[in-house]
């Protein structure tokens, strides 16, 4: 590793130990904001602990071709960071030895990996049952050697998820980049014209709602169908389902809290919505998160924070289930994102509002 990448290395440790710091330790003089062990405590729901595995969440790099203002992964056309096929092959090892169901391939943008369609075909011939590529849209428009993308996903009958901030161009833009909404448009339409989020066909096609300022996001059902008939009202534009996420406190989204002076606020309403009922489905418990250099997190959450787990086994190259299974959640204050109202995961809402 040259001088400068330790250096970037060292910067971005850094980073994580703040925002942890800023999460766990002193966020308010008064100490007014209860810390999330002490939740889990009182309810005799801590420490957190895993249930079977049942998803692989891969990380296969950070570059991207957004810089979107709510981004927890930090992702950006100047990120460097890409899983090598040798990690890629150390998961392969584990999805065959421990017949894992579901395969979730995120990023940045995972299809700048150089080696995302070798992956996915090599992936694709061991079993998968569900194969979830969460895709920006805009990536296949990005590139010539993008366009082909929606018909790569239908051969391997990719489970496609991406993210669409709303049905109009304004809101869009505005949390993802001038020019994102008419390229994500014409993005959906491609999938569309390939069979993919149309009525009745099995090739699924659902979007990602994030808040774009401050706040928890609507009901999922409610929003979920204005999505449907804005989509298809204005643009002729179909698909299966619309996840809600809440935004949680780290990263570039930390930062924006910071910066527009509305951090204290926005954790006082994460602590006030706190609903116990869904530490049932916390996505931690059936989830392991796999970061693009290989080592092993709770959630993509924590591998932001580089909160490796709690476990001997922390590298998917010494992948033990029986010592991951025996391991203990990490948490700290984000959870609060995960527990908040209807509760949040990478597959939306986790329980009905």
């Amino acid at each position: 590793m040259s001088i400068q990448s330790l250096h970037k290395r060292a910067n971005e440790l850094a980073d994580s130990q703040r925002q942890l710091n800023l999460l766990s330790e002193g966020i308010f003089a008064d100490g007014s904001l209860p810390k999330f062990k002490d939740k889990l405590t009182a309810l005799g729901q801590f420490p957190i602990r895993p249930e079977p595995l049942e998803i692989l969440q891969i990380n296969l790099g950070y570059m991207c071709n957004q810089v979107c203002s709510h981004c927890h992964v930090d992702a950006g056309p100047d990120r460097q960071e890409i899983m090598t096929r040798e990690t890629m092959e150390y998961c392969l090892r584990t999805i065959q030895s421990t017949g894992i169901s579901t395969l979730d391939l995120t990023g940045g943008a995972p299809e700048m990996n150089p080696d995302f369609r070798w992956f996915v075909e090599q992936a694709s011939q061991i079993g998968i049952k569900d194969f979830i590529v969460r895709s920006n849209l805009t990536i296949i428009e990005a590139n010539k050697k993008y366009n082909d993308l929606p018909e790569f996903f239908k051969t391997h009958k990719i489970h496609v998820v991406s993210s669409m901030p709303h049905w109009t161009m304004g809101k869009t833009d505005k949390q993802r980049g001038k020019g994102v909404f008419n390229k994500s448009i014409s993005a959906l339409k491609r999938l569309n014209q390939v069979g993919y989020g149309l009525k009745g066909s099995d090739l699924k096609l659902d979007l990602v709602y994030n808040p774009s300022g401050a706040f928890l996001p609507g009901d999922q059902s409610a929003l979920e169908a204005d999505f449907k008939k804005m989509l298809f009202k204005d643009f002729n534009i179909e698909f299966h389902q619309l996840f809600a996420l809440t935004n949680l406190p780290i990263s570039r989204y930390l930062d924006y809290l910071i910066a527009s002076e509305n951090y204290e606020d926005y954790m006082y309403a994460l602590v006030e919505a706190f609903n116990p009922n869904a530490l049932m489905n916390v996505m931690c418990t059936n989830t392991l998160s796999v970061g693009w250099d290989g080592w092993l997190y709770d959630c993509d959450f924590n591998q932001m924070l580089q909160l490796k787990v709690n476990s001997n086994s922390q590298h998917i190259r010494d992948f033990n289930m029986t010592d991951l299974s025996n391991r203990t959640i990490i948490t700290s204050q984000h959870c609060y994102g995960c527990t908040a109202g209807a509760g949040s995961s990478c597959q939306g809402s986790i329980i009905q509002s």
